[in-house]
């Protein structure tokens, strides 16, 4: 009996031992939850009835060289529900799906969705958002956002790219200068109840966004303006596929126009051109969009043609393998190892010095000054001149040079890029490269971003872009200058003379891969002032129908753009006999 009891004080012991211990824990913890981590989660506990809603930044203008607005903000309205604070979701729903112009069905599964907030619509114009703001709809919220907006709406577009639903850029330079544009957003935070309801005298936190900055470029609208018009007249004239005009100032690299036809509407991007079959799979519609967005001069390459004579021509003068004065034959062709390379008149030029050759733009003359250089040195002046990079450029997308490797290149491979065939490169390093032969001698890195200057003007950002080496001789650069105006003024350009201005320039016929197809892409590129260039134009037309030829049909779309935007960009006409003289500049 006494054992019995024995064994049952222990168990009573034992158990009021358990529950002791148990209870001092418990009461530690919570001591310790109570006094130690009570901020952490009294902030849990507020966090549980926080509603918070994002206050759009507007994102930055871009703004052209005139202080003409090119990409702008529009204001609209982002319209939600927050179902446990609807009321009458009948009346909503009838109401919303009539004022927004949607499905009921689709409108009902936003408000019955039981979360903290569901978005009804995006991008909704201001007007109808005040409308529905009017309603006093309980539970409905209208947030007011931005929407990009381009006033010339097609104008450099793909220079400019565009915005996605999130504001953010997709392609051009909103993409590319995004950190700059983008802004920083706000935010109102709110308190609610158990129940998710908004608490009416509650304080509300607000943060205040900061708008993104102004962009400022060297594009200038009305010289863009008139690129487009030209390329185009000549594209529709032409039956081309495609057409490309670059203008820039030869000196600093700025970028004055980058007109790529046809474009695209940028404020309704993602709509195909009229006309366009549309494909039923998905991605064979973002495939043909993506060319549509595409930028032919900063991310296709071509066969540069008898343009890029003005290269080996330098090459060949800085490397001092040829003179003005050199005499050379043409009688049609040039054997090659066991290659017949035809110049384009088949009955040849005859004798002719070599500054004839480049006017008549001879290939036999540039073949004979590319085996004269020889592979390795003239592979050394593809280094030198920067045309085995890329140029820098600000735009995305930018395309290599596609060129032999030395070591695979022959006597023929040589002949053959010495006028500008069996490599490509893109047009603005072209332009880049062109610039720098005739600027004096040095690269250039071509752009469009000049400057950031905050939403209140407190703070402005200058771009700096580099200056590369000297990469070719004064006195080379000017002996090319020469050269190029007597190509205009007496050959083969002379389509692009202009009364009054002296020109330089070189045309080019390239016929494309495979060469079965017989299609060509013709361009011209040129310079004003001669003597001393501020400007310098290049225009590519891809797959002419008819009259081909690059002197014929490019050249005089580039003397119809001088004689427009010289007098514009305050460059005077000189008298004619200044014009027509001969000498070499450098």
């Amino acid at each position: 009996m006494n054992e019995n009891r024995t064994r049952h004080r222990a168990r009573v012991t034992a158990m009021f031992l358990a529950v002791f211990l148990a209870t001092s824990a418990l009461c530690g913890r919570l001591a310790y939850l109570m006094i130690f981590r009570s901020e952490y989660y009294s902030g849990k506990a507020e966090d549980l009835h926080q509603r918070e809603r994002t206050i759009k930044a507007a994102r930055g203008r871009i703004i052209d060289r005139n202080g003409t607005v090119i990409a702008d903000n529009r204001t609209v309205c982002t319209v939600s529900v927050i179902h446990n604070q609807v009321e009458e979701p009948e009346r909503v729903i009838a109401d919303l799906a009539e004022t927004l112009d949607l499905p009921e069905e689709k409108v009902r599964a936003r408000v019955e969705k039981r979360s903290s907030r569901e978005i009804v619509k995006t991008n909704v114009p201001k007007e109808t958002g005040d409308a529905i703001r009017s309603l006093g709809l309980a539970g409905v919220k209208v947030d007011e956002d931005y929407r990009r907006y381009y006033p010339f709406d097609s104008l450099a577009s793909r220079v400019l790219g565009f915005t996605g639903g999130d504001n953010q850029g997709v392609i051009g330079l909103e993409v590319e200068y995004e950190e700059v544009l983008k802004g920083v957003n706000g935010r109102i935070l709110t308190l609610a109840d158990a129940a998710g309801v908004e608490i009416g005298n509650a304080a509300e936190d607000r943060l205040e966004p900061v708008a993104g900055s102004d962009l400022y470029i060297s594009l200038d609208v009305n010289i863009q303006e008139y690129a487009e018009q030209a390329a185009y007249q000549v594209m529709e004239k032409k039956g081309a596929r495609q057409v490309s005009i670059l203008v820039m100032n030869p000196k600093n690299g700025e970028i004055l126009a980058m007109a790529s036809v046809p474009g695209f509407h940028l404020n309704d991007p993602f709509s195909l051109p009229e006309g366009e079959n549309v494909p039923a799979d998905e991605k064979e519609k973002q495939d043909l969009l993506n060319q549509i967005w595409r930028n032919p001069c900063v991310s296709d390459t071509y066969e540069p043609g008898s343009t890029f004579k003005i290269i080996t021509a330098a090459a060949g003068l800085e490397a001092g393998v040829v003179d003005l004065d050199d005499h050379f034959n043409c009688p049609g062709f040039r054997i090659v190892e066991d290659r017949k390379i035809r110049c384009h008149k088949t009955g040849g030029h005859g004798g002719e010095t070599f500054l004839e050759g480049m006017m008549n733009s001879c290939n036999p003359v540039l073949i004979d000054v590319g085996q004269r250089l020889g592979v390795e040195r003239y592979y050394g002046y593809f280094e030198q001149f920067g045309l085995l990079g890329k140029t820098g450029i600000d735009l995305p997308g930018e395309a290599s040079t596609i060129m032999h490797k030395m070591e695979n290149m022959g006597a023929v491979e040589l002949a053959t890029v010495s006028f500008g065939q069996s490599f490509q490169v893109t047009p603005v390093q072209l332009a880049a490269t062109v610039s720098a032969v005739i600027n004096g001698g040095t690269r250039v890195t071509p752009h469009l971003g000049v400057r950031a200057v905050s939403a209140d003007g407190t703070h402005v950002r200058e771009f700096s872009w580099p200056e590369g080496e000297q990469i070719l001789s004064e006195e080379t650069s000017g002996t090319m200058r020469y050269i190029l105006e007597q190509v205009v003024a007496e050959g083969s350009g002379k389509n692009a003379a202009v009364p009054g201005f002296r020109i330089g320039g070189k045309t080019a016929t390239s016929e494309k891969l495979p060469r079965s197809l017989k299609k060509y892409i013709s361009s011209f590129i040129g310079f004003a002032p001669a003597d001393d260039p501020e400007v310098l134009a290049l225009i590519t037309i891809d797959e002419p129908q008819g009259v081909y030829y690059g002197g014929t049909i490019a050249a005089p779309v580039i003397a119809d753009i001088f004689e427009n935007i010289l007098p514009y960009l305050g460059i005077q006409a000189e008298e004619e006999e200044t014009v027509s003289a001969f000498r070499i500049y450098g």
